[in-house]
């Protein structure tokens, strides 16, 4: 929907969003949690994450000035430095993990664009699908997509991550806004053209009609929260929060569902 907003000639979006998403429980995972979602037209990397900077260093100042940013302007590691030299791609950079009131930002950037799934054996993206794949010689659409198909796994993304302390606090990238690469990609992953045209051909017929180059970042207001309030656990800082195995234990939900409810459902 975002992307479709860019198409549709709305430059800038944000939202503040509630989520829902279906994944492990953590102590910094809610099932149900916030993000901030930004969206922008003719955006680079540079320009997104420039914004968060500015954003964090402000925001920082107003509700925790108590707290200590480490290192203004905020670092930059490739992935593939944070994983030689930290075994992480959410590193904490404080000198003194136990200093509560010190703030390690950092970005990383530069993430493979696909990986291979063994028990799939398949390809798969190592963000999302719409993440922009680096095209660093400049290639045309149809050299470059017999370059990648090809070597999958030589390929770099442009996705990046916001990290603090240890945590991920937020993830974004500029956006694939070219039709036939992405649905290349869709297809390097193994999904058959019919597929990609029944579940995505909405979005792929927009691009058609010249979608500006767009990009974005989510930052998770929740995560952040917790790390400025020194909590061990996300649910701490969210009201009403779901148990660990996503049961609210309030609306005793989930439950059952009767005859009479499945019939009115169809």
């Amino acid at each position: 929907y975002k992307q479709l907003l860019m198409v549709g000639g709305i430059e800038k979006y944000f939202q503040i969003a509630r989520c829902f998403r279906d994944e492990n429980s953590r102590g910094d995972r809610q099932p149900e949690f916030t993000q901030l979602d930004i969206e922008m037209s003719f955006s680079s990397q540079e320009e997104i994450l420039s914004l968060i900077e500015k954003l964090y260093i402000e925001m920082v100042k107003a509700i925790a000035p108590e707290k200590h940013i480490m290192q203004i302007p905020f670092p930059r590691l490739t992935y593939k430095e944070a994983m030689e030299k930290y075994n992480s791609d959410k590193p904490d950079l404080r000198k003194d993990k136990n200093d509560k009131n010190e703030l390690a930002f950092a970005f990383v950037v530069d993430f493979p664009a696909f990986e291979w799934k063994e028990t799939e054996k398949r390809w798969d993206a190592v963000h999302h699908p719409f993440t922009k794949i680096q095209n660093p010689d400049n290639l045309s659409d149809d050299e470059f997509i017999k370059k990648f198909k090809k070597d999958p796994d030589k390929f770099l993304a442009h996705q990046y991550d916001f990290v603090c302390n240890g945590f991920e606090i937020a993830s974004g990238s500029i956006r694939e806004h070219n039709p036939k690469i992405l649905q290349s990609v869709f297809e390097l992953m193994g999904n058959k053209t019919e597929d990609v045209l029944e579940k995505f051909g909405h979005i792929l017929e927009a691009f058609k009609y010249g979608a500006p180059p767009h990009g974005g970042i989510a930052p998770g207001i929740d995560r952040f929260i917790m790390i400025l309030a020194n909590e061990p656990n996300i649910r701490e800082v969210i009201a009403f929060p779901k148990a660990g195995d996503g049961r609210d234990f309030m609306m005793n939900a989930p439950s059952s569902i009767d005859k009479e409810q499945l019939k009115e459902l169809g």
